[in-house]
């Protein structure tokens, strides 16, 4: 007796499960046909919106910026909308997500400063890809501005990530916008030589150089007069993907033709009270 009650009893609830399957597999099968359509529609979307921004000349940063935005806001869209067909209770569903969403970020405070910092270097441009900045202490060139850090490669291939928040917050020099640089070399010359024959010289050397810009005009000019030595400075431009090789260069020609010259260059003795 107790056989058969437990065959039928498992009977009916075969028979109740596929009577539920019948009566929801409608819903079933059009909430994945929504999600696969959606799934679809979405990367279409994405692919028109880079389309259409590239098309305007959109900032490469703040199109992938605005499409990733607007693909995780339709992907959210999308799940509701899933739940919702599959039966759902989408006003609890939302309540929990708001208050999860409100954990996250009470725990997550770092984080959000550093994308409200990224949406800071994003609107403001203070830098772009491939510009060569300061910051933070770092030098080097930007390959990445994503929304939480930064990506610099430094002069020695190094890579270095910073956070938005800090770096949107802080002091940032440009050595890119201008499109060239000045250079500031100095030498401490002995007190025998002709200021007017080294100013010279250094001219004649800068003005050979093919990197040295005719404008601005290159200066030699007095900085200093110390107990020791007479500091110049040398101050020519170049373009900043020169810079570093001018500035290489132009010391070394100078030392040569100082020892041509028989000119002295003294050792740089820092003032004590500097």
């Amino acid at each position: 007796m107790n056989v058969k009650q437990s065959f039928f009893s498992a009977d009916n609830y075969i028979k109740e499960f596929f009577k539920v399957l019948m009566e929801y597999s409608p819903k079933l099968v059009s909430a994945f046909i929504i999600l696969a359509v959606g799934l679809y529609g979405i990367r279409f979307i994405n692919r028109l919106s880079l389309k259409i921004m590239v098309k305007r000349e959109f900032d490469p940063t703040l199109s992938k910026f605005l499409a990733d935005i607007l693909i995780w806001a339709l992907r959210v869209l999308l799940f509701v909308t899933f739940i919702s067909k599959l039966g759902i209770e989408t006003s609890s569903f939302v309540a929990i997500l708001g208050a999860a969403g409100l954990a996250i970020g009470m725990s997550l405070q770092g984080s959000l400063s550093n994308f409200a910092g990224g949406m800071l270097i994003i609107v403001f441009k203070p830098f772009r890809v491939g510009d060569t900045i300061e910051a933070q202490g770092v030098v080097g060139t930007v390959s990445e501005i994503q929304i939480f850090v930064t990506r610099i490669i430094s002069a020695n291939n190094q890579t270095i990530l910073i956070p938005n928040g800090i770096l949107s917050n802080g002091i940032i020099t440009n050595f890119s916008v201008a499109g060239m640089r000045r250079l500031d070399l100095s030498f401490s010359l002995s007190y025998e030589t002709n200021i007017k024959e080294a100013k010279d010289l250094i001219l004649e050397v800068v003005c050979k150089h093919p990197k040295v810009l005719k404008q601005p005009e290159p200066v030699v000019v007095v900085r200093e007069l110390t107990d020791n030595a007479i500091h110049l400075a040398i101050r020519p431009w170049a373009k900043n993907e020169d810079f570093g090789m001018v500035s290489s260069d132009l010391l070394e020609q100078c030392k040569n033709m100082f020892d041509e010259k028989g000119i002295t260059i003294q050792p740089f003795v820092r003032d004590k009270n500097s």
